[in-house]
C-alpha cells in the first residue's frame, strides 16, 4: 500500500513538473514571421484606416515618386480621400481598403496614408486568412500602432515608419527617416547610437521589440489587441497630451501587470506637451522613471521616433539588443 502511494505521488510529481517545464517553454516569446522583405518591381498600396486626408493630394504624389524611384510601383486605396466626418470615409470604406490590400497577392507592403483616430473602429471586421498565405509589411505609426498590436498577436512583424503625411517638402530634413524606412523595407541592417541622457536607466537586455503610441497601448488594454510584453522591449511615443495624463496610462498599464516581466523600455518622442494649470513639477523623463521605479529593467531616451520629422524605422517584433548608459545607447536588430 505505501510503495503503490510512492508511486502515485512520483508519478504526479512528474507530471505536474513537466507540465510546469512546458509552460515556461510556452512563454518565451516565439519568433514571429518576417513578411518578404521588398524588391524592384513589388508593389506598395496607400491605404487610410484613421483620418481624414483633406488638401493631402500632395504628399501621397510625393510618396508615389519616391517609391517609384526606387523602383516600386503603388496603388491608392479606392476610398483614401473620401470623406465621412473625422474620418477617411466610412469605416466599412476604410476597412474595404485595407483588407483587399491584405487580400491582394500581388501587393507586398501596405503603406498608411496617415494616423490620426479611426483604426480602433475596423479592428474586429478584419480578416487576416488570405495575409497569412500571402504576408506583407505594414508601415506607420501613431494610431496604427493598433494594427501593428493585431499583426504582433497574429504573430507576424510590422514596420513602425513614416507615413504619406511624413512627406515634406525639404526632404533632406527627413533625410534619416526616409533612409532608414528604404533599409528596412529593402532588407539592410539596422541600429542605431541614441544620444545619451542623465535620465537613462543603464543596463543591457534583448528581447522582442513592441509598442508604439502609448495611448494606443492603454487603449488596447483588456481587449484581444492587446500585446504582451513579457519577455519583450517595449517601446514608447506620443504627442499632444498632459503630463498627468500620461502618468495616468503609465499607472494604469502598471497597476494591469504590464511592465511586470518586461525587459526593456525605450522611450521616443514625446512633443507637444499640453500645459496644464497646475504644472507637474518634474520633466517628462522623470515621469516616466518615477512610473516604471519598481522596476529594473534598462530604459533608453533619446530615441528619435514618432511624431517628428527625424522618425527612424523600428521593425516591431524584431529581437534587439538593446544597450543603455548614461553616455549613449545602442539598438541593434537581429539579422
Amino acid at each position: 500500500m505505501t510503495k503503490n502511494i510512492l508511486i502515485l505521488v512520483l508519478s504526479c510529481s512528474l507530471f505536474l513538473f513537466g507540465n510546469i517545464s512546458i509552460s515556461a517553454q510556452d512563454m518565451a516569446p516565439k519568433k514571429l514571421i518576417q513578411p518578404p522583405y521588398l524588391k524592384a518591381g513589388d508593389t506598395v498600396a496607400i491605404v487610410a484606416p484613421s483620418g481624414i486626408l483633406k488638401n493631402k493630394f500632395k504628399e501621397i504624389e510625393a510618396t508615389r515618386t519616391l517609391l517609384k524611384s526606387w523602383g516600386l510601383h503603388t496603388v491608392v486605396g479606392k476610398h483614401v480621400f473620401n470623406q465621412n466626418n473625422h474620418f477617411a470615409g466610412t469605416d466599412s470604406e476604410r476597412c474595404e481598403d485595407y483588407q483587399n490590400a491584405l487580400d491582394d497577392p500581388t501587393i507586398s507592403a501596405i503603406m498608411c496614408a496617415r494616423g490620426g483616430y479611426g483604426t480602433v473602429r475596423i479592428l474586429d471586421n478584419i480578416d487576416f486568412t488570405k495575409f497569412k498565405n500571402h504576408p506583407k509589411w505594414l508601415i506607420g505609426y501613431s494610431d496604427i500602432t493598433a494594427l501593428h498590436n493585431q499583426l504582433h498577436n497574429e504573430g507576424f512583424e510590422s514596420l513602425h515608419a513614416m507615413m504619406c503625411t511624413s512627406m515634406i517638402d525639404d526632404l533632406e530634413a527627413i533625410k534619416e527617416t526616409i533612409s532608414t524606412f528604404k533599409d528596412a523595407i529593402f532588407g539592410k541592417p539596422l541600429s542605431y547610437t541614441l544620444e545619451g541622457s542623465e535620465y537613462n536607466k543603464t543596463g543591457a537586455s534583448t528581447g522582442q521589440l513592441v509598442g508604439g503610441n502609448l495611448t494606443l497601448l492603454h487603449t488596447m488594454l483588456g481587449s484581444e489587441t492587446s500585446i504582451d510584453v513579457s519577455g519583450k522591449i517595449l517601446f514608447i511615443e506620443e504627442v499632444g497630451e498632459h503630463k498627468y495624463h500620461i502618468d495616468r496610462m503609465l499607472q494604469s498599464l502598471k497597476r494591469a501587470g504590464y511592465f511586470d516581466n518586461c525587459k526593456g523600455v525605450i522611450v521616443g518622442d514625446i512633443n507637444k506637451i499640453r500645459k496644464n494649470t497646475t504644472p507637474w513639477g518634474s520633466s517628462i523623463e522623470q515621469l516616466i522613471l518615477d512610473a516604471l521605479a519598481d522596476y529594473d529593467f534598462p530604459i533608453a531616451f533619446n530615441m528619435p521616433a514618432g511624431h517628428e520629422d527625424d522618425n527612424r524605422a523600428l521593425i516591431l517584433g524584431r529581437t534587439i539588443k538593446l544597450t543603455v548608459t548614461k553616455d549613449k545607447s545602442t539598438v541593434v536588430f537581429e539579422e
